[in-house]
């Protein structure tokens, strides 16, 4: 009885993470959705320049540890956060901060949830035989250019985009240098709208959000896209195993 109630805590501990972030990321979503907005940026502008102004190293470290825990506990407002770094510092370092704090967030998710499933789940679909078997395999053949993926196409949610490689046993060094680079295009888009936020609020207008939708800005992407699944296609061709 004794060693059947250990290994059910030690299953539960190493999930705490995860549930944590799970809990927290459902209160943010109803506490937090109302303050984390546009809006709020603009009430709160002139405070937070005078602030930058006066303290900017400050600034930029405390920007970072709100951006990481936005993003590590899934909260809304990510995409405000990433405007507000390039209010607050251009389109460059800003983008290098945006994407910086999103690849530690994301590392976060990453981690507790591979920490409290991936492991297990990776060896049970090692294990197992047929569709599952094939479905893994192929990640593995094609992890690189699988990862790239799910990061360039705008409609693949970040919080997927973390769990699922933690789910499949990715390495963690692939899984920071895939999600540090892939995030770039996306991140230097709404970065430099961010940097035009002067501007915007001068005119009492709200940024264009979908600018990322935008032919000359979803075309470049989507040819990246394309590059990043050219590998998966050529293997498909020569009769390899692919997804």
């Amino acid at each position: 009885m004794t060693d059947t109630v250990k290994p059910e805590k030690g299953a539960l501990a190493k999930r705490l993470p995860l549930i944590a972030i799970i809990l927290v990321a459902v209160i943010g979503f109803f506490t937090l959705r109302n303050y984390l907005t546009f809006q709020t940026l603009s009430d709160n502008r002139e405070a937070l320049i005078a602030f930058r102004d006066n303290n900017y190293l400050l600034t930029v470290l405390v920007f970072i540890l709100i951006y990481v825990v936005i993003v590590a506990f899934s909260l809304p407002g990510a995409t405000i956060a990433t405007l507000t770094g390039g209010f607050l510092f251009a389109t460059f370092p800003g983008a290098l901060f945006n994407i910086t704090a999103a690849t530690i967030g994301a590392t976060i998710i990453f981690l507790a949830a591979q920490w409290g499933l991936g492991d297990k789940l990776a060896t049970k679909m090692n294990s197992s035989d047929g569709a599952v078997k094939k479905i893994k395999d192929g990640i593995d053949e094609n992890q690189w250019s699988m990862l790239f993926l799910i990061r360039l196409v705008p409609a693949v949610p970040f919080f997927v985009a973390n769990l699922v490689p933690a789910l499949v046993g990715v390495p963690l060094s692939r899984f920071v240098i895939s999600t540090f680079i892939g995030i770039i295009p996306g991140a230097v888009v709404y970065t430099s709208v961010g940097a035009g936020l002067g501007e915007v609020f001068a005119r009492g207008e709200t940024p264009n959000l979908g600018i990322i939708f935008e032919p000359h800005i979803l075309l470049p992407i989507l040819g990246l896209c394309t590059l990043a699944a050219l590998p998966i296609v050529l293997k498909a061709i020569r009769g390899k195993k692919g997804l």
